[in-house]
């Protein structure tokens, strides 16, 4: 099979990449600290568990396009208490944050344009970019300051007629950085 340019010129994922030499250490019976995946050690909500236990149906059918209008209207309710007004014609439910990235950048941007990023950002966003022509601006932060961000005037540097967003995630993946009220005021 012969693949396609777009998918060969992609970044493979360097998390992937690094997995074969963290089994083979395993393998040796070394202890392997695994930082490539961020998985929760949290327990899952046995209610949860037991609501598909008990799932009883025989076909599993697909919900709305837009997803599940109770979860959408849960979503809708928990952001009220934050003062946060949101409708449901203006939401999508994804399965996960990885579909959601792909979809705003496909639904903001044309080939070619920029997207600013805090680096360093989750080594996906590149596979994301490049699927859809897009290229990524790095806003370079620094683990002496916190990986918090530059200064206005610094970003605004970054800004070209290209640019169509700023792809932003607070806390910021991987460094895990809080961003402060007003950081994230300088962003909007």
């Amino acid at each position: 099979m012969k693949f396609s340019k777009r998918i060969t010129s992609m970044q493979s994922s360097p998390i992937r990449r690094l997995v074969p030499y963290a089994e083979a250490a395993k393998s040796e019976g070394k202890k392997v600290y695994h930082l490539n995946i961020g998985q929760p050690d949290i327990v899952t909500p046995p209610g949860f568990l037991e609501s598909i236990k008990k799932f009883a149906e025989d076909v599993i059918a697909y919900s709305s396009s837009h997803g599940s209008y109770e979860l959408i209207d849960a979503m809708i309710d928990y952001y009220e208490g934050f003062d946060i007004n949101l409708e449901r014609k203006n939401l999508i439910v994804t399965n996960g944050g990885s579909e959601a990235l792909s979809f705003a950048l496909m639904a903001t941007c044309d080939p070619d344009d920029e997207v600013l990023v805090p680096e360093p950002f989750y080594a996906n966003y590149n596979a994301f970019a490049s699927s859809v022509n897009v290229k990524l601006v790095p806003i370079t932060t620094k683990a002496m300051e916190g990986f918090h961000l530059p200064s206005k005037a610094e970003i605004l540097k970054k800004i070209t007629p290209l640019t169509r967003a700023i792809l932003f995630s607070n806390p910021g993946n991987p460094t895990g950085v809080i961003y402060t009220k007003e950081e994230m005021d300088m962003i909007a």
